[in-house]
C-alpha cells in the first residue's frame, strides 16, 4: 500500500513545475518590455507576420517623438483613445459600451496601450488566449513605459497602409515629405486610415476616408489641439 506521501509527490512536482513555469514566462515578458523604455524595438509580431505571410516588402524608419508633427500624434489620439492621456491601459467606460452594443457590427473598445500590445507581441484575433495576453502585457507596458514612450513606439509600429509600418514610412511614401513636416488635414487622414489600413488606402482615399478625416480634425478641435498631449506622465 502506498503511502500519503507517495501519493502527494506527483502534485507537488506539478506546482513546482506551474511555479517555476509562470515566474519563467513572468521573468521573459519583462525582459521582452523594459528594454524599449530606452531602445527602439527592431520590429514587432505584425511585422513578422506580414513579411511571413506575404511578398510585399516592409518599411519602417524609427523617428523620435520629436521628429513627428504634433498634429499626428493628436489626430491618432482624437481618433483611436480620446483618453490616453488619464487612464492606466483600459477605458472601462468604452468597454462598457461596447459590451453594451447590440449592433451587428463590433465595436472597438482597444485603447492604444492595447493596440501596441498586441502589434508588437501578440497575433491578430479575438481568442480568449489572445485577448488575456493582451491585456498583461497592457498593465506591464503601462508601467515600465511613460505615456510618451508608448505613444512614441505606438506611432513607429502602427501599420498605415501594405507593408508601410511608422509614421515616417508613411509620410515619406505617401505624401514625400518627413513626419515632422505632416499637416494637420494629412494627420486626420492617416489617422483615419487605421481601422483597416489594408483596405482604406491612404494613397487614394475614399469619400468615407475624406469624411471620417474631417471628423476627426473636428475633434481634434474639440481637445484643444496638440496642446490636450502637454503634460502626460513620463
Amino acid at each position: 500500500m502506498k503511502s500519503k506521501s507517495n501519493n502527494k509527490k506527483p502534485y507537488r512536482t506539478l506546482t513546482k513545475f506551474l511555479i517555476i513555469a509562470t515566474l519563467g514566462f513572468f521573468v521573459l515578458s519583462v525582459l521582452l518590455v523594459l528594454p524599449w523604455r530606452w531602445l527602439p524595438p527592431p520590429t514587432s509580431a505584425f511585422m513578422l507576420q506580414e513579411s511571413w505571410q506575404s511578398e510585399q516588402p516592409i518599411t519602417q524608419h524609427w523617428v523620435p517623438m520629436s521628429e513627428i508633427s504634433p498634429d499626428v500624434a493628436i489626430a491618432i489620439v482624437a481618433s483611436e483613445d480620446q483618453k490616453f492621456p488619464q487612464h492606466y491601459g483600459f477605458d472601462f467606460h468604452q468597454l462598457s459600451e461596447a459590451f453594451q452594443e447590440k449592433r451587428q457590427r463590433r465595436r472597438g473598445a482597444s485603447t492604444i496601450t492595447q493596440q501596441l500590445a498586441k502589434n508588437l507581441y501578440l497575433w491578430p484575433g479575438r481568442s480568449v488566449m489572445r485577448k488575456g495576453l493582451e491585456a498583461y502585457f497592457t498593465v506591464l507596458i503601462e508601467i515600465a513605459w511613460s505615456k510618451q514612450r508608448i505613444l512614441e513606439i505606438y506611432l513607429n509600429v502602427v501599420e498605415f497602409g501594405p507593408g508601410i509600418y511608422g509614421v515616417a514610412a508613411a509620410s515619406q511614401r505617401i505624401f514625400h515629405k518627413p513626419a515632422s513636416a505632416i499637416t494637420a488635414r494629412e494627420a486626420a487622414l492617416m489617422a483615419a486610415v487605421l481601422p483597416n489600413p489594408k483596405r482604406l488606402l491612404l494613397a487614394r482615399p475614399s469619400d468615407y476616408v475624406l469624411q471620417r478625416g474631417a471628423q476627426i480634425e473636428a475633434s481634434v478641435r474639440s481637445l484643444g489641439g496638440p496642446a490636450y498631449l502637454q503634460g502626460m506622465r513620463n
